[in-house]
């Protein structure tokens, strides 16, 4: 009898090009740093899985893999116990912890790594038990709510070249007016079909920002309008943003830093606020319900949310608490994007379309290229496992990027510094 049992787990760390994206923390570096996660079973069946590639990422998860060895594909919850065993961070002081926070990216935080590597092998994990029951990984979880998933078009203040000029500037140039943003908008939905539209904030002084949605309301009328400052407004100017752009806004993404600067946006402001940086936990979930859910809409991610069984049971809360779900997304490649669409699909609870940095991203690590969005949304795949495979030239080729590059951990504020010394990252910056 062919064994199914875990015999190996690879994982290749890789970087492809991130354009210079602005953001609170500063500007994205010129690449995106990702692990491709392969588990091999002793009959060569490989499940596959994408995931964060910064250097104490990829310290856990090397720290973790072995003890999937013997392990069946369908033992999540054994994994999920030998992982906490192996990669719990020891209890941080409160200076530590709070020395952590000028970080826009929750996954980026210790206290996420026991998540973070779980999320890392369950993926991988149920690709290989969508191979074995001949099911796309939307069955195992229950079955596709809906055959497509909507992503919204992300737009970014930006310049048209990286300081360093590692490669040819990308083909999108600079966004840093009003005008440009449109512009942007218009190319994005016209080769993707988006239906919504989200702004990354908190980088340009915000009646510029407000210029910017006022322009895309214009251009674009009827189309659902976000913006995200990151946390990089006061609460006094959060509420004269959104003020300004009254009757605009589908949804108020993290304008006030902490779910105490929220709350204060919510008490004065009819636009519901979603985040991805104020309830990123089921402690923070706890908090926010107690204090009466000024945060009206969670923007998960699995990985770090804990993965795909973790974010299902979130969205029964929310549900359970009248909130709103959708997702939020990093630089990052199609194996993240399908098994977000996977989940997604998954969902009965999917109040918004899907953040996604895809349109952004110019390489690919799976078979058969980029992947096609039709009118804003992705099919949900309908072969077994995740639906997609690795290309292994591809994956050669970008692992050859990691290796040439110096960076290691993504640092926004340090590349900021090569534009600009005398930038400091503080926060709220407005």
């Amino acid at each position: 009898m062919t064994s199914h049992a875990i015999r190996h787990v690879r994982i290749t760390p890789i970087a492809f090009r991130d354009p210079p994206l602005l953001n609170a923390a500063g500007i994205h570096e010129p690449w995106a740093l990702r692990s491709i996660i392969e588990i091999e079973t002793e009959s060569g069946l490989v499940g596959i899985n994408e995931s964060y590639g910064d250097l104490p990422m990829l310290q856990a998860m090397a720290k973790a893999a072995p003890a999937l060895t013997g392990l069946s594909p369908w033992a999540l919850n054994e994994m999920d116990q030998r992982v906490a065993a192996l990669v719990t961070p020891p209890k941080q002081t409160a200076s530590e912890f709070l020395g952590q926070q000028v970080s826009l990216a929750p996954g980026t935080h210790v206290s996420k790594t026991v998540a973070k590597v779980i999320s890392a092998f369950e993926v991988a994990m149920m690709d290989l038990q969508g191979q074995l029951a001949i099911a796309p990984v939307v069955d195992l979880l229950g079955g596709a709510a809906r055959t497509a998933v909507p992503y919204s078009a992300y737009l970014f203040y930006k310049y048209a070249e990286h300081i360093e000029k590692p490669y040819a500037p990308d083909v999108w140039g600079d966004a840093l007016t009003p005008e440009q943003l449109v512009a942007q908008a218009q190319r994005m939905i016209g080769q993707y079909g988006f239906k919504s539209i989200k702004v990354k904030g908190g980088t340009l002084p915000p009646d510029e920002e407000v210029a910017g949605v006022l322009a895309l309301a214009k251009a674009f009328p009827g189309t659902p309008l976000r913006i995200d400052p990151n946390g990089n407004w006061t609460v006094p100017t959060s509420l004269k943003a959104v003020e300004q752009l009254q009757g605009v806004l589908e949804y108020y993404e993290d304008p006030a830093p902490g779910l105490d600067g929220m709350a204060a946006v919510a008490q004065a402001c009819d636009v519901p606020l979603a985040t991805n940086m104020v309830v990123t936990d089921l402690k923070e979930f706890r908090r926010n319900a107690e204090m009466g859910c000024p945060v009206k809409i969670v923007l998960s991610d699995h990985h770090y949310w804990g993965g795909l069984r973790a974010t299902q049971r979130l969205a029964l809360m929310c549900e359970t608490f009248g909130l709103g779900l959708s997702m939020h997304s990093n630089s990052h490649l199609g194996v993240s994007l399908v098994a977000m669409t996977h989940l997604a699909a998954s969902v009965p609870l999917l109040s918004y379309a899907c953040d996604t940095h895809y349109p952004w991203q110019d390489d690919e690590v799976v078979q058969g290229g980029r992947m096609a969005f039709e009118n804003g949304s992705l099919r949900v795949p309908t072969t077994p496992g995740l639906g997609v495979q690795i290309d292994r030239d591809a994956l050669a080729r970008l692992h050859d990027n990691y290796l040439n590059t110096t960076i290691r951990n993504r640092d926004d504020l340090g590349q900021m510094r090569k534009y600009n010394p005398a930038f400091t990252g503080h926060q709220p910056r407005f």
